[in-house]
């Protein structure tokens, strides 16, 4: 009898060897070139060096097994006594040492070393997964080298994976299968590896080295995965003896890539149960066995000639690169929307980009968006009190308003919150996608540099003027929105961005919400004093209009006034003063409202009074002359005029008697309100007339 597991033990110690070779030599390159790739590729080989040891220990006991059962043989055959043989059975269990360890290691070592693997290949799956997130760029170094030693590791694991898989086709080799489906996914995964080296290192697409990144992740934690899984159910699978248990680490998915011959004998099996009858056996289902490799193939290449036709939206440009080139022939091939028709990738490759579409780049803050849709919620009533979005950015802006008691050493500067929406559209996509690495992110940084500059020259107080001096928050807002759009498109172009700023908006700029109660304060004594102000400007001009006819007369008759005053302190003998009083009484005839009646009403009054005065100078005159002609009729006339002016309002009796006859009256001189007799002596006189 021939030992037949010795073979399959060389074997697996020879692949146990080299896995250890491409783990040394991959973790080696992986930290000298940088390429994270390689790194985890070396994670994953060593899952393979496991598979191979617990196969090569495995086979080992085999062997054992193999060479104790053929000595037992052999001395059972040289014994000639037949009472020898009547314990035999019990002899060959007792002596059958290498056999039961071989049972022990199968039924219970390969269990223990299917979970490690398992727990290893989910736990470092996670651990590169993590890792492999975008993070901070690392330098890489000698990309056609660590291809080159990827080709020759996948070579060889190709090689050994299939004789591997050829000696696994006889039943006492079987155990094989699992480690060349491992050798052969490596070999799959380091072929990837080094066509994404060589297309990151010539046509400038490192976005196939990440898929390959974190397709060795996701294939490490689904292999641990499904090892786990097949542990679980080989608890619940039946083994019969004399037949071949598959191990848990056997995996069936890189036995479909491994043995695709096995799938359609799986699948003609399962018809001809479904059916009752040799569906496999019929002219269509063996002319569809032969023709779907071609039929693949044509699926393939009609799917890779595709990439010769490029369509471009209606909002997009594209450029078309030649071999990582975009300028052929001294000139960029850009296109616009249609169908447009190039070489097939990787020769020509279309970066395509929606230029006349507006983006957005949110400067100073952070908006909320819905964790479901994605999108930003309905905006609200925005209040200093309460904050606009998610996060906020301060600025530091100028100030002028400081405190009576402060100290030297403060510097005149205020916070305030910044949320700047800037639209844009792409004007030249050539300068866009090629004069920098990340064109969206420098002009995030070119609006956030130029909002900082312009801040710190502005001013916060929300008093009004005209010019540099208005507030960025009150009345100057328009003008600081026109020159920072200016300023961050003057930026753009000098760095080539080919953008085009199509809006800037200021109207998230607000006080921190910390402080906004204390703003309010601000603006409210702001408000105050211009309303204060424009009070005093309305009571002085309506007590101008009144006093003089209008403010601008005011303001000439004072003028001319401070000049006469201080001609008269200068000179009073000039010649010039009379003139400047000739002009300052002729501005106040001309002046109307309370001064025009003041003076108005004094030039009556001295008319009034000229005249009277003069009235009284040619009465005495004439007096005098009546006087020097006739005194004593003077004397008595004036006598008379005077009791006749004093006793105009007086009731008066007149009494008269003749000579020495006394006569007695009685006066009664009590008010009567009914008139008598004798004082009706005129009505009587009227009635008779």
């Amino acid at each position: 009898m021939k030992v037949s597991s010795k073979r399959a033990e060389q074997l697996a110690w020879a692949a146990f060897a080299l896995s250890l070779v491409f783990f040394a030599v991959t973790f080696s390159l992986g930290r000298w070139s940088g390429f994270f790739a390689l790194s985890a590729a070396a994670w994953l080989i060593l899952a393979g060096v496991l598979i191979w040891f617990v196969l090569a220990v495995q086979f080992h006991q085999r062997s054992l097994a193999e060479q104790e059962k053929l000595d037992m043989t052999q001395l059972a055959a040289e014994q000639d006594s037949s009472t020898i043989f009547e314990g035999k059975g019990r002899r060959a269990d007792l002596f059958a040492v290498a056999q039961r360890r071989l049972n022990i290691f199968e039924k219970w070592f390969i269990p223990i070393f299917s979970t490690i693997i398992a727990v290893y290949q989910i736990a470092l799956g996670f651990l590169l997964l993590r890792a492999a997130l975008p993070g901070a760029e690392t330098e890489t170094r000698q990309p056609l080298v660590c291809a080159a030693s990827a080709v020759v590791i996948a070579f060889l694991s190709f090689l050994f994976s299939r004789y591997a898989t050829g000696m696994s086709t006889q039943p006492q080799w079987r155990p094989l299968r699992a480690g060349g489906s491992f050798l052969l996914g490596i070999a799959l995964v380091f072929s990837a590896l080094a066509a994404a080296i060589i297309i990151e290192r010539y046509l400038k697409l490192p976005v196939f080295l990440q898929i390959v990144e974190f397709a060795i992740c996701i294939m490490l934690v689904i292999l641990g995965t499904e090892t786990g899984l097949n542990l679980i159910l080989d608890i619940y699978r039946p083994r019969l003896k004399g037949r071949y248990s598959r191990t848990a680490f056997d995996s069936r998915l890189l036995g479909v890539i491994n043995e695709p011959g096995g799938i359609f004998r799986s699948l003609a099996a399962a018809i001809d149960y479904q059916f009752g009858f040799k569906v496999s056996q019929t002219w269509f289902y063996k002319l569809l066995q032969k023709a779907v490799v071609p039929l693949v193939l044509f699926a393939g290449l009609t799917l890779y000639l595709l990439s010769c036709i490029v369509i471009v939206s209606s909002d997009e440009e594209a450029i078309i690169e030649r071999f990582g080139n975009p300028i052929r022939n001294g000139r960029v091939r850009l296109v616009g929307p249609g169908i447009t028709f190039k070489w097939p990738a990787p020769i020509d490759v279309a970066k395509k980009y929606p230029t006349k579409k507006i983006r957005q780049i949110n400067v100073g803050f952070v908006p909320e968006t819905d964790p479901k849709t994605g999108r930003q919620p309905a905006q609200k009533a925005r209040l200093w009190g309460k904050a606009h979005y998610k996060e906020e950015y301060d600025l530091l802006v100028a100030t002028e308003q400081m405190t009576e008691k402060r100290d030297s050493n403060d510097v005149p500067v205020s916070l305030i919150t910044a949320a700047v929406p800037v639209h844009y559209r792409v004007k030249d996509l050539h300068c866009f996608l090629y004069r920098h690495k990340d064109a969206e992110k420098l002009l995030e940084s070119l609006c956030y540099r130029e909002l900082t500059r312009f801040a710190g020259s502005a001013k916060v107080e929300l008093e009004q003027g005209s010019g540099r001096s208005r507030s960025i928050l009150g009345a100057g807002r328009a003008e600081a929105k026109e020159i920072l759009t200016s300023r961050v498109q003057a930026a753009a172009d000098r760095e080539n961005l080919g953008v085009e700023i199509v809006f800037l908006g200021l109207q998230g700029l607000h006080p921190p919400q910390k402080v906004a109660p204390d703003y309010q304060k601000v603006v409210t004594a702001v408000q105050q004093k211009q309303s204060a102000i424009l009070d005093a400007q309305t009571y002085r001009i309506k007590s101008l209009a009144a006093l003089v006819g209008s403010a601008r007369q005011a303001d000439s008759l004072a003028t001319l006034a401070a000049q006469y005053q201080r001609a008269r302190k200068a000179n009073p003998q000039e010649q010039h003063i009379d003139d400047i009083a000739a002009r300052l009484d002729q501005a106040f005839e001309h002046a109307s409202g309370e001064i025009f009646q003041t003076l108005r009403q004094s030039k009556t009054y001295a008319f009034e009074k000229a005249t009277l005065a003069q009235a009284t100078e040619n009465r005495f005159a004439a007096q005098l002359k009546a006087y020097n002609a006739a005194p004593d009729i003077y004397k008595h006339h004036l006598k008379l005029a005077v009791l006749e002016d004093v006793l105009a309002d007086i009731r008066k009796y007149i009494l008269i008697a003749e000579g020495n006859q006394r006569q007695r009256f009685d006066i009664d001189l009590k008010e009567k309100l009914t008139p008598g007799l004798l004082e009706l002596g005129g009505l009587a006189e009227n009635s008779e007339e």
